[in-house]
């Protein structure tokens, strides 16, 4: 079996009008796909993380990457992914070239497990669990009554953990009002504070019995920083969804930044890179939670890797659905949960229709000036 195409499919699914407006909902709908098919007719299916510069990552994907893989064994994977880190070494371990990495991986990932007929999690190591559960990841708000509605959504789908994405200490007491001392809270405040400003808000949000607290220091990558502020809290200390391949959460864990690891399978380089962080956290004794808020072969994989991995406790869910399911097999949960998809690869085919239904608009996406 040889490839014959990679190519990013970009699209614009908007997010179903469920609870408050946010700001985030436009960019939370953009989604890249990528596909990636043989001779001898199996495709495999990917998903690059999009929210930021989407036409930036397909252009990686389709000029920079294809012309790697076409002709390759896709099911050589390893060796393959090896090819394209060496290709990028000028400008391409992290940031968008990275994340077209990660879904080139994921799509390979997928025709793997394909042509052997098996779920990707068997690639993996196998089964550990079967049904995970998950965490709503819910968008950020303008006040802390919305915060208050979006938090009885989640608890009216079945939720019994929950993530906020304030920054302020007013969001979380409401929250934590609403969602009563049962609930787990988590907060991931995306990189706000100076370590001085952590230090403070963190001793504020300790009273509201915090599961963790989420990229509490700018820049990301200032783990010493990070470690600061993880020394001066009582509330555990989440980190990693910025990072890129092992070398930056071996500084993470080396540094004693975390208590949680959150490698993003869509921005870290695929599932060779999340296994490789999955072992050093347990030789850490690092608790490894997959960030994964996304609605395609982004979320399957993450579910393949929990899956296939001891000790990981949950996985992040989107808590607003999109208006469609991005999968041909919608991806569900109940009761807190989701069963891991078990048809081979990573069962995450998109439904044919919904390609052409939500094409993303690089032109529309675009200000126009007049010159």
């Amino acid at each position: 079996m040889k490839i014959t195409e990679i190519r990013s499919i970009p699209l614009a699914v908007p997010l179903q009008v469920t609870g408050p407006p946010s700001s985030w909902a436009p960019g939370a709908g953009k989604q890249i796909l990528v596909r990636a098919t043989t001779d001898e007719g199996p495709v495999g299916w990917g998903e690059s993380f999009a929210y930021g510069a989407t036409e930036a990552v397909c252009h990686v994907v389709d000029d920079a990457l294809a012309p790697i893989l076409l002709g390759q064994d896709p099911t050589q994977i390893e060796s393959l992914v090896d090819r394209i880190h060496h290709a990028l070494m000028i400008w391409g371990r992290r940031g968008l070239a990275m994340m077209a990495v990660s879904g080139v991986e994921l799509a390979l990932w997928d025709l793997a497990g394909k042509a052997r007929s098996v779920p990707v999690y068997e690639l993996l190591g196998g089964l550990c669990q079967s049904r995970l559960r998950v965490y709503s990841s819910l968008l950020r708000y303008d006040t802390p009554s919305q915060v208050g509605q979006a938090i009885s959504g989640a608890l009216a789908a079945g939720h019994s953990a929950i993530k906020l994405h304030q920054t302020d200490v007013e969001s979380v007491a409401v929250a934590r009002e609403v969602a009563g001392d049962d609930v787990e809270l988590m907060l991931d405040t995306n990189c706000p504070w100076s370590v001085e400003e952590a230090i403070r808000m963190g001793r504020r949000l300790e009273r509201y019995d915090l599961r963790w607290l989420e990229e509490p220091v700018w820049p990301p990558e200032d783990y010493a920083g990070l470690a600061r502020v993880r020394a001066a809290l009582r509330i555990p200390i989440a980190a990693g969804e910025n990072d890129a391949t092992v070398f930056g959460f071996r500084e993470l864990i080396a540094h004693g930044a975390a208590d949680v690891l959150q490698p993003s399978v869509t921005k870290v380089g695929g599932l060779l890179e999340m296994k490789k962080i999955a072992i050093l956290a347990a030789a850490a004794n690092v608790t490894l939670v997959p960030h994964a808020f996304y609605y395609g072969p982004g979320l399957a994989a993450s579910l393949h890797l929990a899956a296939a991995t001891p000790g990981v406790p949950y996985v992040e869910f989107p808590g607003t659905p999109l208006v469609a399911s991005l999968t041909a097999e919608p991806i569900r949960f109940a009761g807190g949960a989701v069963a891991v998809p078990d048809r081979p690869g990573l069962g995450a085919d998109p439904d044919p229709g919904l390609l052409s239904r939500y094409p993303y608009q690089a032109a529309a996406a675009r200000p126009f000036y007049l010159t």
